[in-house]
């Protein structure tokens, strides 16, 4: 085979995706952060960047973070700027998800292509350091008093914070419709408004508030988990039961052929085997969950449904 042949044949096969990994030039990936910084999202995303890179599948990573609407605002541009990009990735999870169900926005999840379930987590509700509540039940107990007069802080509305509030609500008699919920773009906004104290509670996947709690700063009063968690009590432990958990993934853009896909997933699943990874999911107390595939775009398709029961059942939607 002439030499100018055998490169355009390398070439044709790079840009399907039909050579191994190691027989390719490392990716310069394009990271969506569907949220502001400071958030889970966030710090998935830049973890996963830095194992893809200490993976040597990509020379370069760049992120952008675009907050709003659980997601949605992020999800827009992915799907709109990136098609049939290889080396585009966005972060998600379950709160995209609700807020889908919540927001309706004219953009949907399955224009892009599923790649990756990374990390599970529950979340944490805390209060404020300076709260004139100690537990829970105290919250409750005001809850019933006065729905509006409880401002519960977190993600988006449609996130899993958002959710179990409602369900709390419910739980404990009180109309889930008529709880004060306040919706920040990041887990950034949310923290400084609970060590502000300008909410009554706030809730997040608890790696988000670890060192806030550790500090003394936020005072754990739940997790949403069947078990305890740094020996904070469960809702279900304290007479409200509620259990919900939080996941984050990635995707791909929109229109990748079926070896470009399974070169996209080739290279998170790489990633996921660093070191760097490993220490990523060490420090921020993430359970690692990995599901890719088939099976991913299945749990997708369940999950939506099971949320969307829980937020109708919540009186969310």
């Amino acid at each position: 085979m002439r030499r100018d042949t055998f490169l355009k044949t390398i070439a044709a096969l790079a840009a399907a995706g039909a050579l191994p990994l190691s027989a390719r030039a490392a990716a310069n990936v394009k990271m969506m952060i569907p949220a502001n910084p400071g958030g889970g999202w966030d710090t998935t995303g830049r973890a996963l960047g830095k194992a893809l890179q200490d993976a040597k599948v990509a020379d370069n990573v760049t992120y952008e973070n675009k907050g709003g609407a659980a997601g949605a605002l992020g999800l827009a541009q992915f799907v709109n700027a990136s098609k049939g990009d290889p080396n585009a990735l966005m972060v998600m999870g379950a709160v995209m998800l609700g807020g889908i169900i919540t927001g309706k926005p004219p953009v949907n999840l399955s224009q892009a292509t599923p790649i990756a379930r990374l990390t599970s987590e529950y979340n944490v509700f805390v209060l404020p350091s300076n709260s004139q509540f100690k537990t829970m039940g105290d919250v409750v107990a005001q809850l019933k008093k006065d729905p509006g007069s409880v401002k519960w802080g977190g993600g988006s509305r449609g996130s899993t914070e958002h959710i179990a509030a409602a369900m709390i609500a419910q739980k404990v008699g009180v109309d889930p419709s008529k709880i004060n919920y306040v919706a920040f773009r990041g887990g950034g906004e949310a923290t400084a408004a609970i060590l502000g104290g300008n909410v009554t509670v706030g809730g997040s996947g608890f790696s988000e508030f670890a060192e806030y709690i550790k500090s003394g700063k936020m005072k754990p009063i739940a997790v949403t988990s069947a078990k305890r968690l740094n020996n904070v009590p469960t809702l279900k432990e304290q007479g409200i039961d509620v259990e919900i958990g939080n996941w984050r993934g990635v995707y791909g853009a929109p229109g990748l052929n079926d070896a470009q896909r399974k070169q996209v997933t080739d290279m998170v699943l790489a990633a996921l085997k660093t070191k760097s990874w490993q220490e990523a999911l060490e420090k921020n107390d993430w359970t690692p969950a990995v599901m890719s595939g088939p099976a991913f775009e299945k749990f997708v398709d369940d999950e939506f449904a099971s949320l969307r029961a829980t937020m109708v059942k919540s009186g969310m939607v």
